[in-house]
């Protein structure tokens, strides 16, 4: 019996030096595509990379411009613009709409990536 946070629940993605600063990639991750995005204070967020405004597949959310809203670190999804917060996946734009977020940490110069955040009521 395993209970969150242990070690099986967290999967190696990458390096840290590998992660250009304000730009995404994208990574498999417990079966799912999730974008993951370094910014230029070096904290590391994932997203679920499906953009919800997107009829077609445009590169997902990772392909989105990084940016700020006052303390908001978001990305914009590259086919609509729609900006998404980094930390919970919720859009700035349309309150009713998120994205995934997932749990992140780095170990020892390591992308770690967990399980989905669990959304606030």
């Amino acid at each position: 019996m395993t209970g969150r946070g242990t070690v099986e629940e967290w999967q190696p993605v990458c390096r840290m030096v590998e992660l250009e600063v304000d730009r995404g990639v994208t990574a498999l991750v417990h079966g799912q595509a999730v974008a993951i995005f370094r910014t230029g204070d070096d904290a590391v967020y994932a997203l679920g990379n499906h953009d919800p405004f997107a009829r077609h597949a445009v590169g997902g959310i990772s392909k989105g411009i990084v940016g700020r809203r006052g303390e908001t670190p978001f990305v914009a999804s590259p086919a609509h613009r729609h900006a998404f917060d980094l930390r919970t996946g919720r859009c700035l734009d349309d309150l009713h709409v998120t994205v995934p977020a997932y749990d992140v940490k780095v170990v020892e110069g390591v992308v770690l990536i967990g399980h989905r955040k669990v959304q606030a009521a």
